[in-house]
């Protein structure tokens, strides 16, 4: 098992570049006048993920990280609701969108179980 020296070797930090590269090549199809509408939206909620991660990570404070760590579930969800309306507007065929879900249902475990177990250290710390 190797060491985490950097945020770069989280792979939960890894997976959430992966989707963003995703969520850049499939808006690029996007019509044109979703250039600053949905496709700029998606690519920010998508760069949003590993950004926050990383600062949260930078903060070398528990409470700071799990506070980054929710921005960073929140800009998820938001990512997976503005997937779906590309779905649902055409915009998006079903092998891509099954994909972008299926790594965004993947990252929200992984998060999920992070923020449980940074949480469950912190009340352990507390010595109760």
């Amino acid at each position: 098992m190797s060491l985490i020296k950097s945020y770069r070797d989280l792979i939960v930090w890894q997976k959430s570049i992966e989707l963003v590269k995703r969520i850049y090549l499939v808006t690029q199809i996007f019509p044109r006048e979703e250039l600053f509408g949905l496709s700029s939206q998606m690519r920010r909620s998508a760069v949003s993920i590993p950004s926050n991660i990383a600062e949260g990570y930078g903060r070398h404070s528990t409470g700071d990280y799990i506070r980054f760590l929710h921005i960073s579930v929140g800009s998820l969800y938001e990512l997976q609701t503005q997937v779906e309306i590309s779905f649902q507007l055409k915009y998006i065929i079903e092998n891509p969108y099954l994909e972008t879900i299926g790594l965004c249902t993947e990252i929200d475990k992984i998060l999920y179980t992070i923020i449980h177990k940074l949480k469950e250290g912190k009340e352990e710390g507390k010595g109760g």
